[in-house]
């Protein structure tokens, strides 16, 4: 999600002050995965521009929103919760409520409760943001086609495909008629699309979408871009889904290439793509494939990310379900325990991924004839 911490910046020596640099660095080091860096830096900018500038300037707004960022990242919600809506509050003050700037901090805290499956208390904002940029900014500007975006997974993540798809359709026209059929963003409406087919069971009509998207990305950004990789992702989920395994692994095994070659073999992206093989592996029963897959995920993220975060709990899931499915069920339970324990304490009792895990662990009582 962009917010105004993440335009452009400009250079040194044409007005940028410190403050401008350390959010630079912080959003760099937020693209690396380097969380602890970054919350340092972001701390400390947020504390000079307040001191240099007061807490209703565009500088310190950008430094509470950065902030805000990296405490999302790490799953700390509660922190980002506080920020994003003290710098609601204090936009609405400076500027209304009408204001796009307050638009763009209401949207923060709603994709932030849409991060923690509290998609009740994010729909309302962002059916309000929708309204504020329709009337303020006009139905065809870019941050009302995020809104229409947003509502779209949204409905999506509540398995509402009726409500999901005329906003999808909508963003995908003014896309085209906007930007042209060839643009990177028409291809993110196109895959949001398809992914609306492939959930419903509709997969000719989804199939030629994500194809169309993937040669629009890699012929405008390149083959080893990150929306590139969105689109070999989303392919490949779809080729899962139809047990088109022999499709889908080749396109996994570039995803974990480009991974590594880009961001790096330490990154959480790299970790998630290596886990994704897994599964694929898993899924087809290569057991001695997947397990050392899953292995490096689990120390990737527990070193970068944490051993509490939500991202090394998916992959604790995943090694307990390759290990349940071995009727392994000693090394399994231990591991669906404490990605359970860390649903409860991070994302709470009553998340989606709470209760799925929550089952799972039923399953494996019932298994051992508990």
């Amino acid at each position: 999600m962009r917010n105004c911490g993440d335009v452009s910046v400009p250079a040194l020596g044409s007005g940028m002050t410190n403050s401008d640099t350390l959010n630079e660095q912080v959003l760099r080091l937020l693209g690396e995965g380097k969380y602890a860096v970054a919350e340092i830096l972001a701390k400390q900018s947020l504390e000079q521009s307040v001191n240099e500038n007061g807490v209703e300037h565009p500088c310190t707004f950008t430094g509470v929103n950065n902030l805000a960022l990296v405490y999302k990242a790490q799953g700390k919600y509660d922190l980002a919760e506080a920020l994003y809506k003290g710098a609601m509050i204090n936009r609405e003050k400076a500027f209304g409520l009408a204001h796009p700037d307050t638009a763009t901090d209401v949207n923060n805290l709603a994709s932030l409760y849409y991060s923690q499956g509290k998609y009740d208390q994010a729909e309302p904002l962002y059916k309000a943001v929708l309204a504020i940029r329709e009337r303020v900014l006009g139905a065809e500007h870019p941050d009302t086609v995020v809104s229409l975006k947003e509502l779209t997974l949204l409905y999506y993540a509540k398995g509402r495909y009726d409500l999901a798809e005329p906003f999808c359709k909508r963003a995908l026209e003014i896309h085209e008629k906007v930007l042209g059929p060839d643009h990177p963003d028409t291809a993110t409406s196109l895959s949001n699309l398809a992914e609306l087919y492939r959930a419903q069971g509709e997969y000719d009509l989804g199939e030629p979408l994500f194809k169309r998207a993937l040669a629009i990305n890699e012929k405008a950004l390149g083959p080893d871009h990150s929306e590139t990789v969105a689109s070999l992702n989303s392919l490949g989920g779809l080729y899962c889904t139809q047990g088109n395994y022999d499709l889908a692994e080749p396109l996994c095994r570039r995803i974990v290439s480009i991974n590594e070659q880009v961001l790096g073999p330490d990154h959480p992206e790299t970790a998630a793509s290596l886990n994704s093989l897994g599964m694929l592996y898993c899924t087809q029963g290569n057991y001695d494939l997947a397990e050392p897959l899953c292995k490096r995920a689990l120390e990737i993220n527990e070193k970068v990310l944490g051993p509490d975060h939500p991202e090394t709990a998916k992959i604790l899931n995943i090694l307990g379900v390759l290990y349940y499915s071995q009727r392994q069920y000693d090394l399994a339970e231990p591991l669906f325990k404490r990605a359970l324990a860390i649903h409860e304490e991070v994302l709470g009792p009553d998340h989606p991924e709470t209760a799925r895990i929550l089952n799972i662990v039923g399953v494996l009582y019932s298994a051992r004839g508990r």
